[in-house]
């Protein structure tokens, strides 16, 4: 593609659009962004296995002398590093008066109850369970089998990236009043990116949607071809009124709570952004909660591209305020598909 052969050659990627469009006279998206279509690819993303694996949170936000603690799913868990630096997890109450241990140091690999000073070295303790953990180099993951209810797996179904050592990356983490569906379903609408975040995306297409199943079991349909089963979009990055970065990105749900999106064609090809979302306990009111954590994984066959992962220290705060601004509003969307969901009202 030019645009990639441009990046080679050290070009700019900014594009001057020729005749920028008002925000009400873009093409509307509506009829595009069928209910049923949503819901179609929702249901096959649902259908596939997780292994019972959810995303915590950033393994940048774990050191050696704190643990980090959560709750997914009512389950309060904690995590840690043990003395080689490796990723312990286990149950977030001690066994004995039920401390918070997301509240206790870490000492030498082991966690150290700040109540009474039971330690803790990640192996099995009468009345506290260990539980299966990962650390994929950006994303920290728990396997909670009571849970997920699934047959468990060795390892979470992680998307292909592009090499860490030469890509820059950074987490964001949001909350919503919502379901975890809630969060997928709005990343398998491509459709609203230009009307619900002009301030990001201009002249967006979508070139290829799945079609809806032919039928309501979407388990049948769960393995389909996931060339087939993906969303191809060509989108600008608007920087200014008239300058622009354009793409193609593909997007595909791997597994029941994480969306990725590839950059295949333009500027940064080969870049990932993952949204995961993990259930929480419920508010007050009995409604659920959701975390987003979303990674960026960017790359670029730019040769001054190594001047921007010497400075991703500066970067990752740019990063995760650009992904709150969209998540501020993509979370809205969510809570608001939930509240028609709960209520009955929602469309289709």
């Amino acid at each position: 593609m030019k645009r990639d052969r441009a990046a080679r050659r050290g070009l700019s990627p900014l594009r001057l659009r020729r005749r920028p469009v008002a925000w009400e006279q873009q093409r509307p998206t509506w009829r595009e962004a069928r209910p049923a279509l949503i819901a179609s690819a929702l249901g096959r993303a649902r259908s596939r296995p997780s292994g019972n694996w959810y995303v915590l949170g950033a393994s940048r936000e774990l050191g050696a002398d704190r643990p980090l603690g959560r709750t997914v799913a009512g389950v309060e868990v904690v995590l840690w590093r043990g003395p080689d630096g490796r990723l312990l997890a286990g149950s977030g109450a001690c066994p004995h008066l039920g401390a918070p241990l997301k509240d206790s140091p870490v000492r030498c690999g082991t966690l150290v109850c700040h109540w009474h000073g039971l330690a803790l070295d990640g192996g099995e303790f009468p009345g506290w369970d260990a539980y299966p953990c990962h650390d994929d180099g950006v994303l920290l993951w728990v396997r909670l089998d009571r849970v997920g209810g699934e047959p468990p797996t060795e390892r979470p179904v992680l998307p292909v990236r592009p090499p860490l050592a030469s890509a820059v990356h950074a987490v964001y983490t949001g909350v919503g009043r919502c379901a975890p569906e809630d969060v997928i379903a709005n990343r398998l609408d491509p459709w609203h990116g230009a009307w619900f975040h002009p301030y990001s995306f201009v002249d967006l297409t979508v070139a290829h949607a799945p079609q809806p199943d032919a039928d309501a079991d979407a388990d049948a349909h769960a393995d389909k071809d996931k060339d087939e089963d993906a969303f191809v979009v060509d989108v600008s990055f608007k920087l200014a009124s008239r300058m622009v970065v354009p793409v193609r990105a593909v997007f595909t749900a791997p597994e029941p709570r994480t969306v990725v999106m590839h950059i295949t064609e333009g500027e940064g090809a080969g870049s990932v952004v993952e949204s995961h979302a993990t259930p929480l306990t419920p508010d007050r009111a009995g409604r659920p909660r959701t975390a987003v954590v979303e990674a960026v994984v960017a790359t670029s066959e730019r040769p001054g591209f190594a001047v921007a992962r010497a400075a991703a220290p500066l970067l990752r705060p740019l990063l995760r305020a650009a992904a709150g601004r969209l998540w501020r509003d993509d979370l809205a969307y969510a809570e608001r598909r939930w509240t028609l969901r709960s209520s009955g009202r929602f469309p289709g």
